[in-house]
């Protein structure tokens, strides 16, 4: 831990330089830098500290963050992102009682002053956010709810044992994805008796309904069987579905592609990829409208994937052409959306290992691949067949393990004094 925080001490002016940066480019405010160094303009003591990286674990934590407003509707709820998407997601909530902020930076002094405005109760960590000041320094139990451990991380905290079993003696519980996130744990140092079930915060997604009159005004521009979303998508993965969309088309002409970056930040970027496509398209976040010869949507806007899996026969699943372990399938196969992805699944491995075994998802490696599996699935019967295997092995639970597990451990806590 020494070690850790010597680095931070000497790398924390560079880190500062940037944040920095960020306010004088505009990407970020001066509000915002304050947040991020635990400046809060307003709190309330007593707090449920939930922190997730972004859009997605936070999407995925819904429902948890569901049952935490019904199980201690009297307690604040504090929800910290480390970016602002994730934050303006929270935000959007709306939920009672219940402040959404950017994530303070890992050094003592940022964490001193969100915690000493705050003074949360308990401190709920989602999937693998294991930042090791935030955990070193708590003084509330620390839970970790749907916890990934890679084989790259696993390898990583292995050179440093004395620091991940220091991390791990301190968390009070902890829900693995899956069983081999769960033996890696407890190879670093996680003691037996604080591994709760084995769950994904995913499966317990409930999909929204989309807009109604969003869907009505788009359904006759794109019709779903002829209709590929590429969701999630990151750098390197667009140029790449445009190639495989393009051979397709050779093919299926009537074939058309809703493209929703992960980030819709990189909107700007985008579009110029599909300016050189010379097709018609539009922009979601620019105004106009989709027209009948609109080829290519480009959706760069938040809170809208419910309206986009509608649309689409056809789901791409992002993060998986790249090496960024690959998004969920369960909102497409909610949505009964035939499913294609990339190599890279590791974030999901169990989950598309079973729609492997019963052919209800698709492995594309590359633009040629893509491109053949879309005319396979040109058939709007084979797209249904697929996206009902989907659905039928991708029943998300009502009752998911890990948020009972949770809210089971939060009422032993906070009805009696903690002692670490």
């Amino acid at each position: 831990m020494g070690l850790y925080r010597a680095i931070l001490t000497l790398v924390a002016p560079v880190v500062l330089l940037v944040l920095a940066i960020r306010v004088l480019r505009g990407v970020e405010t001066r509000a915002d830098l304050r947040q991020r160094l635990g400046h809060q303009a307003e709190a309330r003591p007593d707090a449920i500290w939930l922190h997730g990286a972004s859009n997605g674990e936070l999407t995925s934590a819904r429902p948890l963050v569901d049952a935490l407003r019904a199980a201690f509707p009297a307690r604040p709820l504090v929800i910290t992102a480390n970016t602002t998407t994730g934050r303006a997601l929270a935000a959007a909530w709306r939920l009672d009682d219940t402040a959404a902020r950017l994530a303070p930076v890992d050094t003592r002094a940022a964490l001193r002053r969100f915690r000493a405005a705050w003074r949360p109760a308990v401190q709920i960590v989602l999937e693998n956010e294991l930042w090791p000041n935030r955990l070193a320094t708590a003084s509330e139990p620390v839970l970790v709810v749907g916890a990934r451990m890679s084989a790259k991380s696993h390898r990583a905290w292995s050179r440093v044992p004395g620091l991940a079993r220091q991390l791990l003696g301190g968390v009070r519980r902890l829900t693995a994805q899956d069983a081999t996130s769960a033996d890696r744990f407890l190879a670093l140092g996680l003691p037996p008796d604080r591994l709760g079930p084995t769950a994904t915060l995913k499966s317990a997604v409930s999909l929204a309904d989309p807009d109604p009159d969003e869907l009505a005004r788009l359904k006759p521009v794109f019709h779903r069987p002829d209709t590929l979303l590429a969701a999630s998508t990151h750098d390197g993965e667009e140029a790449i579905v445009l190639e495989g969309f393009l051979r397709a088309r050779t093919s299926r002409p009537a074939l058309k592609l809703i493209l929703a970056p992960r980030h819709p930040v990189r909107g700007a970027e985008i579009a110029r990829l599909l300016a050189r496509t010379g097709l018609p398209w539009a922009q979601r976040s620019a105004g106009p409208a989709p027209g009948p010869d609109t080829v290519i949507y480009l959706a760069d806007t938040l809170g809208e994937m419910p309206l986009w899996y509608a649309l689409a026969g056809v789901t791409f699943v992002g993060g998986s052409l790249v090496a960024k372990g690959g998004h969920t399938p369960f909102e497409p196969a909610q949505a009964r959306s035939a499913i294609l992805h990339g190599p890279d699944t590791a974030n999901f491995a169990e989950s598309y290992a079973t729609l492997a075994s019963v052919d209800a998802a698709t492995p594309v490696a590359d633009a040629d691949a893509l491109a053949t599996a879309l005319v396979a699935l040109a058939d709007p019967q084979a797209q249904e067949a697929q996206a009902r295997r989907a659905a039928e092995t991708l029943t998300p639970g009502p009752d998911n393990p890990a948020i009972r597990d949770l809210i089971d451990t939060l009422e032993e806590l906070l009805d009696q004094p903690v002692s670490r």
